[in-house]
């Protein structure tokens, strides 16, 4: 079994990763409510220049300060890791956010180890100042407090989120039958922030009970993925294995209504 890094490395590597988290944000803050020029990606898929200076930044420090690791983000892609671990980077996770002056967007950074998965995550959203940071087996922090999931056991009683793909118009797996059916008659409500993974850390701080959602990039559930586990929840697929962050699909709670969430999911498809 591949043992990854040591947790010594670990502790390392998520200190440099919140580092270059804050000052990948700060390039976003320079061109927020400041009229950033647009671009369309898709009819609403949307980058701007302040996506690429943010990955300007991640991509320069992770070069010099963590070699040996493999990086691949959302602007400029990457390969993988042979046998090594891999950063996945969403420069500005949100961009529909932040092109409208809406404060929810985030500099998400998530390693995964081969043979083990998310490990470590950092999610820094810098309207909100919060900055979300975990080591899987080791504790998950907000702005360096210990944070854990909710306690919640009942969907009734949660507040959940989701999200809705870019083809959304078009492709009948969109999402709708899902939240119309949660919505309707689970949960106490439900939540659309447009940042994934603000999404996935409102669940590691116990904001959330449950979030889910389909269609994503590695770099949107990564980080993420890593802190919900390290906060002590739960992340998967729609099937109930392991999450796979290439996959797309996750499912995340706090473990207690987990496999509720998943059941109702399944039949509202």
């Amino acid at each position: 079994m591949n043992e990854g890094l040591t947790r010594k490395d670990r502790r390392s590597v998520r200190r440099v990763l919140e580092s270059i988290a804050r000052d990948a944000a700060a390039e976003l803050m320079l061109g927020f409510r400041r009229g950033a020029r647009v671009e369309f990606k898709g009819p609403v898929d949307l980058v701007t220049e302040f996506d690429r200076r943010s990955e300007a930044v991640i991509r320069a420090r992770v070069a010099t300060e963590l070699a040996g690791i493999a990086l691949v983000a959302e602007e400029g892609g990457g390969a993988e890791g042979q046998g090594r671990p891999t950063l996945y980077a969403d420069p500005l996770d949100g961009t529909t956010n932040f092109a409208h002056g809406h404060p929810v967007f985030s500099v998400s950074l998530g390693l995964i180890e081969p043979g083990i998965g998310p490990t470590i995550g950092v999610v820094y959203a810098p309207v909100l100042r919060w900055l979300w940071s975990g080591i899987v087996g080791e504790g998950a922090q907000r702005n360096g407090e210990v944070i854990a999931v909710s306690r919640c056991e009942r969907l009734g009683e949660g507040l959940l989120a989701t999200g809705f793909p870019y083809d959304r118009r078009t492709s009948d797996e969109n999402n709708f039958k899902e939240f119309v059916a949660i919505e309707r008659s689970v949960a106490q409500g439900v939540r659309r922030l447009g940042s994934a993974a603000c999404d996935l850390c409102l669940v590691a701080d116990g904001t959330y009970d449950g979030y889910w959602e389909k269609k994503l990039s590695p770099w949107d559930l990564a980080g993420g993925a890593a802190i919900v586990l390290a906060a002590g929840g739960a992340a998967t697929g729609y099937d109930g294995a392991p999450v796979d962050v290439r996959s797309g699909a996750v499912v995340a709670t706090n473990g207690h209504v987990h496999a509720a969430l998943i059941e109702v999911l399944a039949g509202a498809r």
